[in-house]
C-alpha cells in the first residue's frame, strides 16, 4: 500500500483509513518498532482490558463461586 507523508504542526506523518484501524484494531497508541529498512506499527492491546466490568456481572449473576476448593481432604500437607 502506498500513502504519502503529510504535514501535522511541525512534524510530519501517515494517516491511516477507517478501514484499517478497524481490521487491526488500533483504536489508541501503537508501538513503533525501527528494524534494518523497515518501520513497523503494532497495535497496543491491553491485556485484561474488560475483566473488571465482566467480573462484576458474574458476580451479579453469582456466577463467581469456586469451583474446585483450595485443598483435598485427603492431602497430607506435612509431606
Amino acid at each position: 500500500m502506498k500513502t504519502s507523508i503529510i504535514q501535522i504542526g511541525n512534524s510530519k506523518g501517515i494517516r491511516l483509513g477507517k478501514a484499517i484501524l478497524k481490521k487491526y484494531k488500533i483504536n489508541g497508541s501503537v508501538e513503533l518498532v525501527l528494524e534494518k529498512e523497515h518501520i513497523i506499527l503494532k497495535p497496543i492491546h491491553t491485556p485484561r482490558k474488560g475483566w473488571e466490568k465482566s467480573f462484576k456481572k458474574m458476580h451479579e449473576k453469582g456466577e463467581d463461586r469456586i469451583l474446585i476448593d483450595d485443598f483435598f481432604v485427603d492431602e497430607n500437607l506435612e509431606e
